[in-house]
């Protein structure tokens, strides 16, 4: 069934002469484009809308506020024409409402006013609205502002998808991506996958940024912004390591946060050294804590650092840092790291 008979069909439940169903809202088409017109007087808005129906546009109507909201809600129109002086709930404060919702926020809203006063025109901009026109309305004038700003929105649109495919992409290879903005420290966004693997190596939730990363970046924050590079932070846990690569800024297209901090766009990787954990288990008939041991004695980290990895005390590390040096038969902590090293080496040749 084409799109536009299949708005026609679901017309009733939206109060338009036309159906509301979720548009397509990348396509340019006046036909596919969804225009909520807002408005008390019926008489005042015939003209527009029968402008709007002609040139192919689904029109939908609300008489109120309360209506505008709910037609809003369900339809999710591509434009909004709206009457600022109506009574109840009025243009301004249904803009505002409007853009409070982050479903319905990017909607563009166009006012339609009898007031030329600036004050007033200025109140119809901060609500929320991107332009106006006023009243009586010319029907060619106000298509031809829709239009701009159809288009407009609609590409922005089209760059926030094609960033979010590109982002959750990156979850197919193994990497996931957070947003963090950096002047509160929360976490503004995150892909299915670093929503698991906070959960499991950090055990935050979001907006709730892991304390450690979070340090990492404040303390970076000069260098990355004169886009050189920072050292990646690396959590370990156990044979499991996660580690974080600072990306970019966020541009202003996607920024929510205009401070000089700004929001930020981290990559995240999990790795791990269970292969390597088992060869040593195997080599040096090590029990599997011990193996553990041994590999971060290798990797350089003091008994402390083993400790806070594994969970344990560092009494506890050195006591299997004891029984390691029998069972490879040396004396010193360097002796057996590089024992390990070489072991690992060797297995990575033949990986």
């Amino acid at each position: 069934m084409p799109l536009r008979d299949h708005r026609r069909r679901a017309a009733a439940a939206a109060g338009g002469r036309r159906p509301p169903v979720h548009p397509a809202p990348l396509n340019a088409d006046p036909d596919d484009a969804v225009v909520l017109l807002v408005d008390d007087m019926p008489d005042n808005i015939a003209p527009l809308h029968d402008a709007l129906d002609a040139a192919g546009y689904t029109v939908l109507v609300a008489l109120d506020g309360q209506s505008a909201l709910a037609r809003a809600a369900q339809a999710r129109p591509d434009v909004i024409l709206l009457d600022a002086l109506m009574p109840g709930i009025d243009g301004f404060e249904v803009a505002r409402r409007l853009k409070a919702d982050p479903e319905l926020a990017q909607i563009p809203i166009l006012f339609m006013t009898g007031l030329t006063e600036t004050e007033h025109l200025v109140k119809a901009l901060a609500a929320g609205g991107v332009d106006y026109v006023t009243k009586p309305v010319k029907p060619l004038e106000v298509m031809a502002r829709m239009g701009v700003h159809l288009r407009a929105a609609r590409q922005a649109r089209l760059g926030a998808l094609e960033r979010q495919q590109a982002r959750n992409a990156l979850d197919a290879f193994g990497y996931a991506t957070i947003t963090v903005r950096a002047r509160d420290g929360r976490l503004m966004w995150q892909t299915p996958l670093a929503r698991e693997l906070l959960r499991r190596h950090c055990d935050t939730e979001s907006p709730i940024t892991p304390e450690p990363v979070l340090q990492w970046l404040r303390r970076h924050l000069p260098e990355a912004q004169r886009q050189l590079e920072p050292p990646r932070l690396h959590l370990d846990q156990g044979p499991s390591r996660l580690t974080f690569r600072l990306h970019r800024r966020l541009g202003e297209e996607e920024c929510s946060d205009d401070s000089p901090e700004g929001e930020w766009l981290i990559v995240m990787e999990e790795s791990s050294d269970g292969s390597a954990i088992e060869a040593l288990v195997s080599a040096f008939g090590l029990t599997a804590r011990e193996a553990e041991v041994l590999y971060w004695v290798a990797q350089g980290k003091i008994n402390r650092d083993i400790a806070d990895i594994l969970g344990a005390s560092p009494a506890t590390v050195k006591k299997h840092l004891e029984r390691i040096h029998g069972k490879l038969g040396v004396e010193t902590r360097t002796a057996a790291a590089a024992m390990a090293v070489n072991r690992v080496r060797a297995l990575q040749r033949t990986s």
